[in-house]
């Protein structure tokens, strides 16, 4: 269809402005206060310069070819085998796109443009967690780059601009593969690589220097992933809604789950805990939102907590690998499980006539497609991590010095220190 011969649709272009807003929100301050209050106060700096730095270097890449490598149309329309794998060069700069060129939606493309490059920035940002404390800045930066160029952006055309896929039958409404598994596996693969801190103890996880940071950084969070998730459907209707409702029900339930498991477990209901459960519902919630209703949300939430706490609690402890803020036992599980139970969930009441179902009501091919969707997702994170790691740590180091470790990043890295008296 030629969206430049329609007529701009002012609801709906109001409503993606403001959830464009909304996923920023998410990146600077939410992951940034989340993620900053988690770590030590002597490393805090360090992750909220890592985070404002992905906001300025892939916002660059993703007007520059980013965008057009995702959602360029001159390969897949050609009829080219590459079509499946990269959508072209045709927006280059954005390249052919005016003030009036509409998407999806009756939206600005340049809106369009830049709700989609929220979603390429706050994606390795998410990998941050797995690593902190103990990466160079410039080690950082140099990965940064090339797994967003090389990782996300072929992942995010496979699943969303055309690629196979999309043409699969593959749901992910909101980033359950192209956003959490890729970072969350991502994020396991540098945690093993990088290797774990030298004070650090499986089962013994350091106390996070601000827990109040913590709670501020979920509220972002939760309040930016309503643009996040709500947003993904470019229109001001009852989708937009019902992915609203379903993601704070999801949230909700997983919140008090964990609290729940941590207060019977440890006899003490803590906030880290009711903030790392919340987190876990978001992520996995992310691709069923276009396709559940709340019986999927009520379920979706319950098994995403209880899965994610084992992982985080149990399983990371038993291997012993150093995930500091649980990047891959979060995100990276949380997303695998809501990939997975879109394919159980789904139901035509959310989907419409016509659309998508769900093993539950008695689509079974569908939850075949979401399995094996989440395991490209899974092979491709991993070898294309292990890769850029390699090149990485050749060209510019990525671990820094035991002392730098030991005194802080904060200090040695950035020449700062957060609490001045």
């Amino acid at each position: 269809m030629d969206t430049t011969t329609l007529l701009l649709d002012t609801g709906n272009t109001a409503w993606l402005i403001v959830a464009t807003i909304l996923v920023l929100l998410m990146t600077i301050p939410g992951i940034a206060l989340f993620y900053g209050g988690l770590v030590r106060q002597k490393n805090v700096l360090s992750i909220i310069m890592q985070s404002l730095l992905i906001v300025a270097v892939i916002s660059i890449i993703w007007v520059s070819f980013g965008y057009s490598f995702v959602f360029g149309t001159s390969l897949v329309e050609s009829g080219s085998p590459l079509g499946a794998v990269i959508g072209g060069f045709d927006k280059v700069f954005l390249r052919g796109i005016t003030l009036d060129t509409l998407a999806a939606g009756q939206i600005p493309e340049l809106l369009f443009v830049l709700f989609q490059c929220m979603f390429a920035v706050i994606t390795p940002a998410l990998i941050l967690g797995s690593f902190a404390e103990r990466v160079k800045f410039s080690g950082f930066l140099l990965f940064t780059v090339l797994w967003s160029v090389l990782v996300y952006i072929p992942m995010a055309h496979w699943v969303w601009g055309g690629g196979f896929l999309q043409q699969m039958g593959a749901i992910d409404f909101a980033g359950g593969t192209v956003v959490h598994i890729n970072a969350g596996i991502s994020a396991l693969v540098m945690a093993l690589m990088v290797g774990r801190r030298s004070d650090y103890k499986a089962g013994h996880p350091m106390t996070p220097h601000n827990v109040t940071f913590v709670f501020m950084g979920t509220a972002f969070l939760w309040l930016g992933w309503f643009g996040f998730n709500a947003g993904s459907g470019l229109c001001a209707d009852g989708l937009a809604a019902n992915a609203f409702l379903v993601t704070h029900l999801a949230t909700c339930v997983a919140s008090l789950t964990w609290m729940a498991i941590d207060w019977i477990l440890h006899r003490k209901p803590t906030t880290v805990g009711a903030c790392t459960g919340a987190v876990a519902g978001l992520v996995a919630i992310t691709p069923a939102a276009g396709t559940v209703d709340i019986l999927g949300a009520i379920c979706i939430g319950l098994i995403s907590s209880l899965v994610c706490f084992y992982m985080v609690a149990v399983v990371k402890p038993k291997l012993g690998y150093d995930d500091t803020l649980d990047a891959f036992g979060v995100h990276g599980i949380g997303g695998i499980v809501g990939s997975i139970l879109t394919g159980v969930f789904a139901t035509r009441f959310i989907s419409g006539e016509g659309g998508v179902e769900g093993a539950l009501y008695g689509d079974w091919h569908q939850l075949w497609i979401q399995v094996f969707a989440t395991l490209i997702s899974i092979a491709f994170s991993a070898v294309m991590t292990f890769i850029l790691f390699k090149v990485t740590d050749k060209l510019v180091g990525i671990r820094v010095d035991k002392r730098v470790e030991e005194e802080g990043l904060d200090i040695y890295e950035h020449g700062e220190s957060a609490y001045n008296r």
